[in-house]
């Protein structure tokens, strides 16, 4: 089959990855069309509309006609314009997909989507993270993947014994991502004596910031009872991952891949927080297993070929 995603802007850098694992995969074929460029990652991109000349604007249009599925992400569907084109003039003979990400007007008002689809009889719906399935619960869950493979996500052997212990951020949002708490914790080790190396990778190219996360022993993701895009790099890198993973959403990703136990290690809240850290300084052998466990995990678990079959079933079944 052939597939067209179509993204105001590509969440992190997911899309491309997607149809990068699927076309390396899978037998199906898959392109994305984009129209915004947000923050400065620069996250690499096929069809983005505003960069497009006449001979791209072609193909866009040889894309809408042939493509037996339009898989919309986030807010985008229908009515959303990309260039000269409306996807609502090519939705005959095709399955429609909407993937969501987590996109604010999605958390505020999920009513108003699940109204929408159910009017329009859309059921071929996808969320990104297993806590959006309480807002969406028609939906299946299509975890985000990463390129195993790729130098960014592989480990870089660095010496566990380094010190400082070097713990990595990189949030988009910091109002978010629990960026206060996790200042603030370093700071209360800081005063014990304790030295923390932060490295807070902010609105950096994606390629700059995997680089600067592939130097470091650990990466703290958010505590938002959820994992982020973040955290899947930092075990494929095979660091040691901090995330406030909570228990609905670990027994989505024990359903999905199997596995007996979880890498991340889980702190909810700002003592947690400090006490991993703690103990991750202070063991460093402990430290170097636990990002050996994470990138074993990823490997056996949540391969880029794995996750990208996962997709390829569901729209084998649309």
């Amino acid at each position: 089959m052939n597939i067209l995603m179509l993204a105001i802007n590509d969440p992190a850098g997911t899309g491309i990855q997607f149809c990068r694992a699927v076309n390396r995969h899978t037998a199906h074929t898959c392109r994305i069309a984009t129209l915004e460029t947000r923050y400065t990652h620069s996250w690499e991109k096929d069809l983005h509309v505003p960069d497009l000349d006449e001979n791209g604007l072609a193909e866009l249009e040889r894309l809408f006609q042939t493509s037996d599925i339009l898989h919309f992400h986030m807010t985008a569907d229908e009515f959303t314009r990309f260039g000269p084109f409306l996807p609502a003039d090519h939705l005959a003979g095709k399955a429609i997909v909407h993937h969501h990400h987590g996109h604010h007007d999605f958390r505020s008002a999920p009513e108003t989507f699940r109204e929408k689809y159910a009017r329009l009889g859309r059921r071929n719906l996808l969320v990104s993270t297993p806590d959006l399935l309480r807002l969406l619960p028609e939906a299946r869950w299509q975890p985000n993947l990463v390129p195993l493979d790729d130098p960014g996500f592989t480990p870089s052997g660095i010496d566990p014994r380094e010190a400082p212990l070097r713990v990595a951020h990189s949030p988009t949002r910091k109002d978010l991502k629990n960026t206060d708490d996790l200042l603030a914790a370093v700071g209360e080790l800081s005063e014990r004596g304790i030295e923390i190396e932060l490295d807070l990778i902010d609105d950096v190219p994606n390629r700059e910031c995997l680089e600067r996360k592939r130097r470091c022993h650990v990466l703290f993701d958010h505590m938002q009872g959820y994992y982020g895009v973040s955290s899947l790099e930092g075990l494929s890198q095979g660091l040691a991952v901090i995330a406030g993973l909570d228990e609905w959403n670990m027994e989505r990703i024990h359903e999905f891949t199997g596995a007996p136990e979880l890498p991340w290690v889980i702190a909810r809240d700002r003592d947690s927080l400090r006490d991993a850290l703690t103990v991750l300084d202070a063991d460093r052998e402990l430290c170097q297993q636990t990002g050996l466990r994470s990138r074993a995990f990823m490997e056996r678990f949540w391969s880029d070929a794995r996750v990208a079959g996962h997709l390829a079933e569901f729209w084998e079944n649309t």
